[in-house]
Parts: C-alpha cells; sequence; structure tokens
C-alpha cells in the first residue's frame, strides 16, 4: 500500500508542477466553443461590431444610427420605467389572439382539404387569389368594414398568418406515405383511425413549419396594423419614437420586436421537438 502510493504521487506532482492540468482541457472548451458558435453566430457578431464602433467613431451619422450601448440603455431605462410593458401587453394580446385564430381555422381546414382532393380543387383558386392579394393592400378595407378599433387590427393579422397554417397543413397530408395508409387499411384501421394514428402524426413536422412562419407574419403585420389609428403597442412606440425623432427609443422598439420573434420561434422549436420525438434524426 505504502509503495503504491510513492509511486502515484511523484507522477501526480510532477504534472501539476509541470503545469499540464487543467490548462489545456479548458483551452480546447473555449475552442470548442467558438468553433461552433462562430460558424453560426460570425456574422451577426461581425454585423454588431461593425455597427458599434462605424457609430462611436463617427462614420455614420450617429444621430440616425445611435451606438448599441445607447440603444439597450433606452431599452433598458424604458423596460425599468414600465413605459414598454404596456406596449408589449397590447401587442402580444392583439398578435396572440389572432394567431390563436389562424391556428383554430387554418388547421382544421388544411387538414380536410389536404384528405378530399375534390374539396381542394374547389377552394384552392380562390384560396390562391386571396393568399396573393397583400394583407396590407385589404387593410383599408377591413377599417371600412370593421372600424380603425381592435377588431381590423387583429384581423388584417389574422388575414395574413392563416395561410402559412393552412398550406403547410394541407402540404402536410398530401406527403403522407400512401403506403402507410394502406398498410393501416389493410390491418383493418378505419377511416377515423388512419387519420387519428397515421395521418394527422405524420403531418406535425409541416404543420409546425407553417406555424412558425405565421409566428412571424403576426409580429410582422403586428407593426403595419399598430402604425395605423392606434395608442398604445410596440409598432406605436416605433412610429411615435420616429415621429418625436427620440432614435434610440425607436431602434430599442424593433430590438424588443426581434427578441419577441426569436422567444416565440424558440417556443415553437422547443413544443415541436417535444411533440415530434420520433421525427428527430438520432445523435
Amino acid at each position: 500500500m505504502t509503495y503504491e502510493i510513492n509511486q502515484t504521487l511523484p507522477r501526480s506532482f510532477g504534472r501539476l508542477k509541470s503545469g499540464e492540468s487543467n490548462t489545456p482541457t479548458f483551452a480546447s472548451h473555449v475552442r470548442g466553443v467558438l468553433a461552433s458558435l462562430l460558424p453560426r453566430y460570425g456574422l451577426l457578431i461581425a454585423f454588431l461590431v461593425l455597427w458599434q464602433v462605424s457609430s462611436t467613431r463617427g462614420w455614420v451619422n450617429p444621430a440616425v444610427f445611435p451606438p448599441l450601448n445607447v440603444i439597450l440603455s433606452a431599452l433598458w431605462t424604458n423596460l425599468a420605467n414600465g413605459a414598454l410593458l404596456d406596449d408589449i401587453a397590447v401587442s402580444l394580446q392583439r398578435s396572440g389572439t389572432a394567431f390563436a385564430f389562424a391556428v383554430v381555422v387554418g388547421i382544421p381546414l388544411g387538414l380536410f382539404m389536404g384528405q378530399f382532393r375534390a374539396v381542394e380543387q374547389a377552394l384552392d383558386p380562390i384560396l390562391q387569389l386571396f393568399r396573393q392579394t397583400s394583407a396590407l393592400a385589404l387593410y383599408p378595407v377591413f377599417i371600412l368594414l370593421l372600424g380603425l378599433g381592435e377588431t381590423s387590427k387583429i384581423f388584417v393579422i389574422f388575414w395574413a398568418t392563416l395561410f402559412p397554417v393552412l398550406l403547410a397543413t394541407i402540404g402536410g397530408v398530401k406527403e403522407v406515405d400512401k403506403k402507410l395508409i394502406e398498410m393501416a387499411r389493410t390491418y383493418g384501421a378505419g377511416p377515423l383511425t388512419v387519420f387519428r394514428r397515421v395521418i394527422l402524426p405524420a403531418s406535425v413536422p409541416a404543420i409546425f413549419v407553417g406555424l412558425r412562419l405565421s409566428a412571424t407574419t403576426a409580429l410582422l403585420l403586428l407593426i403595419a396594423a399598430e402604425m395605423i389609428g392606434a395608442n398604445k403597442g410596440i409598432g406605436f412606440q416605433v412610429m411615435n419614437a420616429q415621429y418625436n425623432f427620440q432614435i434610440p427609443l425607436m431602434f430599442a422598439a424593433i430590438l424588443l420586436l426581434a427578441f419577441l420573434g426569436l422567444a416565440a420561434n424558440a417556443l415553437l422549436v422547443l413544443l415541436q421537438r417535444r411533440l415530434c420525438r420520433w421525427s428527430q434524426p438520432s445523435a
């Protein structure tokens, strides 16, 4: 026992003395993190650094493009004093309500149209016509019909977010492997069982693609909806700050919208991974 300890201590002491303990491991860990982050976020980091440097050194007009630290300071100040919290709540309520209606209408209609070709052929021309018509071009029509209140704002966002969900759902149903459906019918599964156990699970990944596109569209249309006839909301704050030449606050509101979009996308991706574990590639 004494011999083993005496034989082990010199080797351990020699490694510690020569400085070979944790330094190579930490350095390799840092290199691994940088190697994984730089290919994905390298251009974004370079863009943000260029923005900060060019604004602080006067390469661009800082009154038009404030430094990032000034924008972040304006964002923090208006969040801390509650100036933006009401706007966030109002904007999330508008976009969330419209998105929920788009999901409730788009997914069932898409599942129905995807399974019945005659229904799809009958409805597809008018859907394509409406899809190719810009929701912003129809916004004045919605205002005439529904007024300048919340209803027209929610409806124009719903109109724009409906089609990504609907078309993705139709495509997901049509791309289900026909052999799986035939196999289920061969084993005696009825139409409802085939839909519940085969068609619906196989369509979920495509449906989530449509949901993510719709969530992004909802935030984009939210800005346009809140720029007309609104006195609350993040889009209103963007226009109000621009009119009052509060440029840091304007960029802060735009940055806040970007964060909300990223958060919504991340939430949907997390939900998709939980519901579609079977479709994830194995490590």
